[in-house]
């Protein structure tokens, strides 16, 4: 422990970078829930106070912050350090330059405490507009109890999965399934599987437009009917007959009746604690198809800080964006509240602190050490999400062929792509 900690203060002391600004007043601004506004609030002032800068905070909860913002980078007046949702990117900085550059600052940001993978993430054309605050991704997590208790191991492979359903039929129920696919499941279960088969993302990030050609996402949309046809998860009809609700709210969930599901590494927690007691939930490496290239895996920043390309003091916001992520300081105050932090010496000091539980950090690691192409933010675009959620509806309910709804999406989708040409 005691090599640990000194290891920590190694790489706390490192992050702890020269040329300090001028005393400046910035203005920071979030949103978020009471948890996240105190701490953050705490730790501008910490911050503030090491690098003799003021900083006023402005904060809001999630509903209307977009549109807040929207107005204010429209109109010049945005706050000199934002919190920004990685969707978002697209909207606000279509061609790299809606936010400063944060490369032009290296050498008061410890940049080194990112992947490079978690930097390109969030680099547009070149240019790095902010630091991720935390890494998320889809992770596999299955009922071991429940596969336990019909005799199986868990899934390893996609084929295993396949295998795994009737045995769990037949021992424990009709009324069980191996894995659920319900919810954005059916569209991240058919782009997991065009990834794996590919390589690529939904967005080819050069071109703009879908990298997937009609036949392979035919296929995809063919193996998630595939899913429900052979009985491994419940059909869209059967969810929508029960009311359409989150998994994690389901009773048949809480009793392990459902073996698994597809989930953000972040959310863990929100589907172990209502297990019954007995459940026991881990999170396993993603699945892959015979002949995958990848395992596709779907990282992305949860969030990210940026500086505002109008601020007149980029160097000062730049030190206390440093101090809140990569110092010692700026860490324990913000703590957990945003996740299980990207940058390594946060992560590091919050896990070995106990402020991180162990459950999380492993989904996390999962995630980041998993092989998979850079997502484009369009993957999160409404009408993205929308076309394809309502192609994949009306395949579910046998309305259009696996052919047609592949055509759909990648038309519907390319026609949302060139108004950002």
């Amino acid at each position: 422990m005691k090599r640990t900690t000194t290891l920590i203060a190694t790489l706390v002391a490192a992050t702890a970078l020269s040329g300090v600004a001028s005393a400046a007043e910035l203005r920071m601004s979030w949103w978020g829930g009471n948890s996240r506004h105190e701490a953050t609030q705490e730790a501008l002032k910490i911050c503030g106070e090491k690098y003799g800068h003021t900083i006023n905070p402005e904060f809001t909860g999630w509903k209307g912050h977009l549109e807040k913002v929207t107005t204010q980078i429209a109109g010049g007046t945005e706050a000199d350090i934002m919190q920004i949702n990685w969707p978002w990117l697209p909207l606000f900085s279509i061609n790299g330059t809606g936010f400063a550059d944060l490369n032009e600052f290296k050498d008061v940001i410890d940049l080194s405490q990112w992947t490079d993978a978690q930097l390109d993430a969030v680099t547009v054309k070149g240019h790095l507009n902010g630091l991720p605050l935390s890494t998320t991704g889809r992770v596999f997590m299955f009922n071991k109890t429940t596969f336990e208790k019909a005799g199986l191991e868990i899934p390893k492979t996609w084929d295993e999965l396949f295998a795994a359903a009737p045995v769990i039929k037949e021992k424990l129920g009709d009324d069980y399934y191996a894995y659920d696919v319900t919810d954005i499941n059916p569209i991240l279960t058919v782009s997991l599987y065009a990834t794996q088969k590919t390589g690529k993302d939904l967005i080819d990030q050069e071109t703009n437009r879908v990298a997937w050609s009609e036949e392979l996402l035919a296929e995809a949309v063919a193996f998630y009917g595939k899913l429900v046809e052979d009985g491994v998860a419940r059909s869209w009809k059967e969810w929508a007959s029960e009311g359409n609700i989150k998994i994690y709210e389901s009773p048949k969930w809480a009793e392990g009746k459902f073996g698994g599901s597809y989930e953000w590494d972040s959310t863990y927690f929100k589907y172990s604690d209502p297990l019954k007691e007995g459940n026991v939930l881990v999170p396993v490496p993603i699945l892959k198809i015979d002949g995958a290239v990848t395992e596709g895996v779907y990282r992305k920043p949860s969030m990210m800080f940026s500086i505002s390309k109008n601020s007149e003091n980029k160097k000062a916001a730049a030190e206390i964006l440093n101090c809140l992520l990569n110092e010692k300081e700026g860490i324990e105050a913000l703590g957990a509240t945003r996740g299980l932090p990207a940058s390594k010496v946060a992560a590091t000091m919050l896990t070995e602190s106990g402020v991180i539980k162990k459950a999380l950090a492993d989904a996390n690691k999962i995630i980041m050490d998993g092989t998979g192409p850079t997502v484009s933010p369009f993957n999160e675009h409404p009408r993205v999400r929308e076309i394809f959620q309502d192609s994949l509806e009306l395949y579910a309910y046998g309305e259009i062929s696996a052919e047609d709804a592949a055509s759909d999406i990648i038309d519907g989708v390319n026609d949302v792509l060139k108004k950002y040409d």
